[in-house]
C-alpha cells in the first residue's frame, strides 16, 4: 500500500473513480463511532464531489466534524484487477436547492435515470478535499494497470 500526503488524486486513483467502482463514506457519529454510507461520487479537479440530503446522519456528522474517509474499490471489468484507494480529508457542504447536482450524479452513475421524488428534502453538494491518499496495487494474480505516477508498489 502506498500513502501520499500530497492531496492530489493520482492517475491510478482517478482510474478507479472513472471505472466501475464502489464508494463507501465513513463519518464519525457524535459518540465517535464510525458511520458508513455507500455513495455515488465524481471528481472535480483534485476534489471528490457527492450529493446528500440535509438531515441524514452522514450530513449531520459532516456538519459537526468535517473529517471523513472515502474508500473507493474498483470492480473487476474486462480482465482488470481489483484494487482500492482511501481518500481522507475534510469536506465542505453547499446547498443544492434545485437538486441539479443530484441529477448529474444520476446521469453519471444511473445512465441518466430520473432520481426518485424527494418531497420536502433539501439537497447539499459535498466537496471532499483530500489530505491523504492510500492506494493498494491490484490484488496478486490480477492484471495490473500500466505504471503511472501513483508510486504504488506491490500489494499487501
Amino acid at each position: 500500500m502506498t500513502q501520499t500526503d500530497t492531496p492530489v488524486l493520482t492517475t491510478a486513483v482517478r482510474r478507479i473513480l472513472a471505472g466501475p467502482h464502489l464508494s463507501v463514506l465513513a463519518t464519525a457519529d457524535a459518540d465517535g463511532r464510525p458511520q458508513t454510507s455507500v455513495i455515488f461520487v465524481t471528481v472535480d479537479g483534485d476534489d471528490v464531489l457527492f450529493s446528500t440530503i440535509e438531515g441524514r446522519r452522514k450530513t449531520a456528522n459532516m456538519r459537526r466534524d468535517p473529517r471523513v474517509n472515502l474508500l473507493v474499490h474498483s470492480l473487476p471489468a474486462d480482465g482488470e484487477g481489483s484494487t482500492y484507494a482511501t481518500i481522507a480529508g475534510t469536506v465542505e457542504l453547499t446547498d443544492d436547492p434545485g437538486g441539479d447536482f443530484h441529477q448529474v450524479m444520476y446521469d453519471i452513475h444511473m445512465g441518466g435515470a430520473t432520481p426518485p421524488p424527494e418531497p420536502g428534502t433539501r439537497r447539499v453538494v459535498v466537496r471532499l478535499r483530500p489530505e491523504r491518499v492510500y492506494l493498494l496495487a491490484p490484488y496478486p494474480g490480477t492484471a495490473q494497470p500500466a505504471d503511472d505516477d501513483s508510486g504504488s508498489g506491490g500489494g499487501g
